[in-house]
């Protein structure tokens, strides 16, 4: 199992696992599905008003074409309301804006 911890300045803490994890209760815990062709090497998430990007959930992996891995976020806010932005190994981005992500449960990256 791989797992990934992300601080940044108290502002968000986020923890990607690959494989099986136990979450907090009060954390918010999605699916991050990769449903296009390419890799992703950059996933960024920011609450929606924030102006700016929080840190590279991926760290120095990549999270490969048709995979998953479950997102848990523990930055200590109470919106479910982010902004995303996904990076592929070509460099295409991809933002999403206002995604709920307690209603959906899950993100699906689409090309």
């Amino acid at each position: 199992m791989r797992s990934f911890n992300i601080f940044k300045s108290g502002l968000i803490v986020a923890t990607l696992t690959f494989g099986a994890a136990q979450a907090h209760a009060e954390d918010l815990t999605f699916t991050l599905n990769n449903g296009t062709g390419a890799a992703v090497v950059e996933f960024y998430l920011s609450p929606a008003e924030v102006d700016n990007w929080e840190e590279n959930l991926l760290g120095d992996d990549a999270l490969s074409a048709g995979a998953s891995t479950e997102v848990t976020v523990a930055d200590g806010r109470t919106t479910c309301v982010y902004d995303i932005k996904t990076v592929f190994k070509d460099g295409d981005e991809i933002d999403d804006r206002g995604i709920d992500l307690c209603d959906l449960g899950s993100y699906t990256i689409h090309e």
